[in-house]
């Protein structure tokens, strides 16, 4: 294949934008010989049915199940979006949108949600997809010995009626960003019989590929949905997805063909990928963040001066510049990312400022500090990098950072949630209301900070139920505002989800950033180049 065969080929499958395709083409001389007819919308992206789509993914364990209550990591929840369907899925900017559910309307306190379902989908086994399904299938992760994740999700839902073909969710509170609960990928619908799924266990969904072959932390295969009701997707004819732990395995299964793509690319090496011209490295931005939880319960980190000085301390851009090598953004200590709808852009950004953190150090009445901060790489790839970064930073400030090395087995046990200051990971939620509730709520069992503020409290109860998005808006920026300048947590950094394919797929031209593997749902999106 010529260069310029390749380039085109790139080009069509949404690998390279127009302008560098042209900036290559005129650096080669040969602008003239593109023809304007590519750069038509059908040109650019239009996709191919078929091909054996083949991938490597680091995550999976032989203890996995088809059971979408189980789903812990990227391995069956890449799965999972293939193999069911849910009633909304997160687009591409952000929202979350009608799937199964042709349409989801609220009620005008936002305490009620009704679904009107599509007509004539129909589950693997060829069974009709109907109201009651998936009335079954959202209470089975409802019951009193049900051990799923999306149980606590669920915990305000009252409860369901069947109205024709449409189910409404009656909720305990208002809750504007119930349409994102449903988008979970716990929340998969099963077939039911008798006002119960049939069994969990078998796989059977009504999402654009089938299970063909499933092996445990090993390989899954799928083929495609013949009766799947969106022909705008789900293009493979069949997936090969293998559980590839080893980064460097993974990588080179992806560099010598073996798979197509490849998820967790080694930041340390990442840039050999991109010297090869047939290989793509993809970098989504989005709610993963890495964080340093203080208890506001301890001294000195209830003294919120005392946390001021630490936020002062830490540069940023120099953490982001050496541990993530540029794939990330620096955080501003609060937990909404940068790609989603709410995240507060107009709030300064935090900077490194050893002057500043000394006036905060003498507003605590202190000329110095000392500290011990918990790490492990546990928390996250360069976590104990990172504590050893801010221990050189926060030195200009007269603060002594003490480094303690804690050990990796029993990590989340042992430290998080104990140790009074600790690296920790995060990857995020797909609402500021869902990230704000798990970890920064009074009363929340993963406020990491033992913190309370009585404001933000006040503020996430209101905007939860709040359904004008301008009103809303102005809530959580208040809210975000309180975590930075009082919050008991610095956010140092959001961390990319770092991917790579072969020039064999075709990819939209921005991938999805609430979860990798483009929002998860890479198996029904891609195609073959």
């Amino acid at each position: 294949m010529s260069e310029i065969d390749r380039l085109r080929k790139r080009l069509a499958s949404g690998k390279i934008t127009r302008r560098e395709f042209v900036s290559r083409m005129t650096a080669m001389g040969a602008a003239a010989a593109v023809p304007g007819a590519m750069f038509s919308a059908p040109a650019m992206a239009q996709p191919n049915k078929g091909g054996h789509f083949k991938v490597g993914v680091g995550a999976g364990s032989t203890t996995d199940s088809l059971d979408p209550s189980t789903f812990l990591d990227s391995y069956m929840q890449t799965a999972g979006n293939a193999i069911y369907s849910y009633l909304a899925v997160v687009d591409y900017d952000g929202n979350a949108v009608g799937d199964l559910a042709e349409s989801i309307e609220p009620s005008a306190d936002a305490k009620s949600w009704t679904c009107k379902l599509r007509s004539g989908v129909e589950f693997h086994n060829g069974k009709s997809v109907t109201p009651e399904d998936v009335v079954a299938s959202y209470r089975y992760h409802m019951t009193e010995e049900s051990q799923s994740a999306a149980k606590s999700l669920l915990k305000s839902v009252t409860d369901t009626k069947i109205d024709g073909n449409a189910v409404t969710f009656v909720l305990s509170e208002g809750n504007a960003d119930f349409p994102y609960i449903m988008t979970d990928y716990h929340l998969g619908i099963m077939p039911s019989a008798d006002g119960k799924v049939v069994d969990a266990t078998s796989g059977i969904g009504s999402g654009g590929y089938m299970v063909e072959n499933f092996d445990p932390g090993v390989k899954t295969l799928l083929k495609r949905n013949p009766n799947w009701y969106d022909d705008s997707t789900a293009h493979f004819d069949s997936i090969e997805s293998l559980a590839i732990k080893d980064v460097a395995a993974r990588t080179n299964a992806l560099t010598t063909g073996e798979i197509h793509a490849m998820d967790r690319c080694d930041l340390k090496t990442v840039h050999l990928l991109k010297r090869q011209g047939s290989i793509t490295v993809h970098q989504s931005t989005g709610t993963q963040h890495y964080s340093m939880p203080m208890h506001t319960t301890t001294a000195p980190f209830d003294d919120n001066n005392v946390r001021m000085a630490l936020k002062h301390g830490i540069d940023r851009e120099a953490i982001v510049k050496t541990i993530l090598r540029g794939y990330g953004a620096v955080g501003n200590d609060h937990p909404i990312g940068p790609s989603q709808k709410f995240f507060n852009a107009d709030l300064p950004q935090r900077a490194y400022d050893p002057d500043k953190s000394k006036y905060y150090l003498k507003q605590a009445g202190l000329d110095s500090l000392k500290v011990d901060l918990s790490a492990a790489d546990a928390a996250f790839a360069g976590a104990v990098d990172t504590a050893v970064l801010f221990k050189e930073h926060a030195a200009k400030s007269g603060i002594e950072v003490n480094v303690v090395r804690e050990p990796d087995d029993g990590y989340w046990s042992n430290v998080w949630l104990k140790k009074p200051f600790c690296m920790c990971y995060w990857g995020g939620r797909p609402t500021a209301d869902w990230m704000f509730t798990i970890a920064y709520a009074a009363n929340a069992d993963w406020n990491d900070a033992y913190w309370k503020h009585d404001r933000f409290n006040e503020l996430l109860v209101a905007a939860r139920a709040e359904l004008d998005e301008d009103k809303r808006r102005g809530m959580y920026y208040e809210m975000q505002e309180i975590c930075s300048n009082e919050g008991g947590t610095i956010v140092p950094m959001y961390a990319s989800y770092v991917s790579a394919t072969s020039d064999w797929v075709g990819t939209p031209e921005r991938l999805a950033a609430n979860w990798d593997w483009d929002g998860n749902r890479a198996f029904v999106r891609w195609w073959k180049a």
